[in-house]
């Protein structure tokens, strides 16, 4: 782990969540969750290959509280959830999580959500439902801020039916000169196998998309890299996208270039996460601002 980072446990309504943690030296402005994508671990968002990776101790030093979740079936939950949660479950018991870190104190002006590719997913149904449970004790919700995630996929079905098979792992990584040297020798401690529920509901994820998205009323931002084949990402698809947040107060629709599908462990992680953690400063600009300063929903232009 990174300098400043540790390991710590979230009660969620009887289940046992692994996570690392960053904070800030003093009070932080806001409290980040980061989830991580399909097969991987919390690890993702506390890369070793270079210093400049790790989006926990970045967030930190930006006055940010930083908490990378190990999803349901994951990590220290894997062995009492061998097939993982279907969705709507994983998100029950994420909110449980953030309702025990709320307890905890000391999160700032609220919590945003930072995730990639499945866990991308988690967010938007999170997101989703977030208006349905007003009465419960986790944070508030201030914005979105998903990579690697879209709605229609560029591959064939057969590579659903195991996304990490050796046959996808273009996909997955796209160039090697996006990462450090050391990147695919320390990542061997990151992935973990995918539960049986999240493989299962891969296909559904189009339709599922369009009934979460709608119900988003938070400010979003998707990232895309260059180089990623998992989605459709042109011109055509990013406004659509786009359109499908119909609540959203404000929806960006960026690219990273240089970037493979793993953005967060590459030499564009620093950028991904700075622009991420911008993103997250003008929704606390616009929260203090109050509604009258929201614009219309726009389309980002790649970068």
């Amino acid at each position: 782990m990174s300098p400043g980072v540790r390991p710590i446990v979230l009660q969620a309504g009887g289940r046992t969540l692994s996570a690392l943690v960053a904070r800030p030296d003093g009070p932080p402005r806001a409290t980040v969750l980061a989830v991580h994508g399909g097969g991987m671990s919390a690890g993702y968002f506390d890369g070793q290959a270079h210093p400049d990776v790790s989006l926990l101790a970045l967030g930190a030093r930006l006055g940010y509280t930083v908490v990378a979740v190990d999803r349901p079936g994951y990590g220290l939950s894997a062995a009492e959830l061998p097939s993982g949660q279907d969705l709507a479950a994983q998100a029950a018991t994420l909110r449980a999580a953030l309702a025990h870190l709320g307890r905890r104190g000391g999160l700032g002006a609220g919590l945003f959500l930072l995730a990639h590719s499945f866990g991308g997913k988690l967010a938007l149904t999170y997101a989703a439902s977030d208006a349905d449970a007003p009465g419960e004790a986790a944070p508030e919700l201030l914005g979105l801020d998903i990579s690697g995630l879209g709605r229609d996929y560029a591959t064939e079905p057969e590579a659903l039916a195991d996304p990490l098979a050796q046959r996808n792992s273009k996909r997955h990584w796209g160039p090697l000169r996006c990462y450090p040297p050391d990147t695919f020798r320390q990542a061997r401690g990151l992935v973990a196998p995918m539960p049986e529920r999240e493989r299962a509901e891969a296909a559904q994820w189009p339709r599922r998309f369009a009934a979460a998205a709608g119900r988003v009323r938070v400010p979003v931002r998707l990232t895309f890299a260059e180089h990623e084949f998992w989605w459709h990402h042109d011109e055509e698809a990013r406004a659509d996208l786009t359109a499908q947040f119909t609540r959203a107060p404000l929806v960006r629709v960026d690219g990273q270039p240089d970037a493979g599908h793993n953005i967060s462990l590459g030499w564009a992680a620093r950028a991904y996460h700075l622009r991420a953690f911008g993103f997250f400063e003008d929704c606390l600009a616009r929260r203090a601002a109050g509604p009258a300063a929201a614009p219309a929903p726009a389309v980002a232009a790649a970068c």
